[in-house]
């Protein structure tokens, strides 16, 4: 595991996991979110966000944690490891609204990107089974023949995987 790319939905858990994962196997981490925002939540143009991402997978080890399905091609064609990680999407929802009230108005996803109360965004988390997870399942399909996918469904198999994690 050298190359690895960690998806779900928001409020599962990502960066969280994908730092104890780094801290633990000293693996570079790099989070999507703080380079494709910009102050103000200004997307990075596609073009732009691709380069980005060519740039990050050229190195030779890296955690990524993000979801940005559009472009799961790039990651995946470089990583050796996928993780998904899937909980209940309700707790995921409850994790989201908590992580915006705890740091309301604090840059906590990307610099210059005040945390909000953003209903959209907690629409996408509760819908992220049905509109995003059959897109990550097909860019699976399509570019993960040569990956290690490892899903982890619940809080206590994310700890057993960090736990063994080296």
């Amino acid at each position: 595991m050298k190359r690895v790319a960690i998806v779900g939905s928001g409020g599962v858990g990502k960066s969280t996991f994908a730092d104890e994962l780094g801290r633990r196997t000293g693996i570079p981490v790099v989070h999507l979110d703080q380079r494709f925002w910009k102050p103000g939540w200004v997307e990075t143009p596609r073009d732009a966000w691709i380069d980005v991402q060519r740039e990050i997978v050229a190195q030779d080890s890296w955690i990524v944690d993000g979801n940005y399905g559009g472009t799961f091609n790039v990651r995946f064609e470089r990583a050796d490891t996928v993780i998904i990680l899937t909980l209940p999407r309700w707790r995921c929802v409850f994790r989201a609204v908590r992580r915006s009230l705890r740091h309301l108005g604090h840059d906590i996803q990307a610099p210059g990107c005040r945390e909000r109360l953003d209903f959209a965004f907690y629409r996408w988390v509760w819908r992220y089974p049905v509109d995003s997870r059959p897109r990550l399942d097909a860019a699976l399909e399509e570019h993960g023949g040569h990956l290690a996918v490892i899903e982890l469904t619940t809080v206590e198999s994310m700890e057993a995987f960090l736990g063994h994690a080296r």
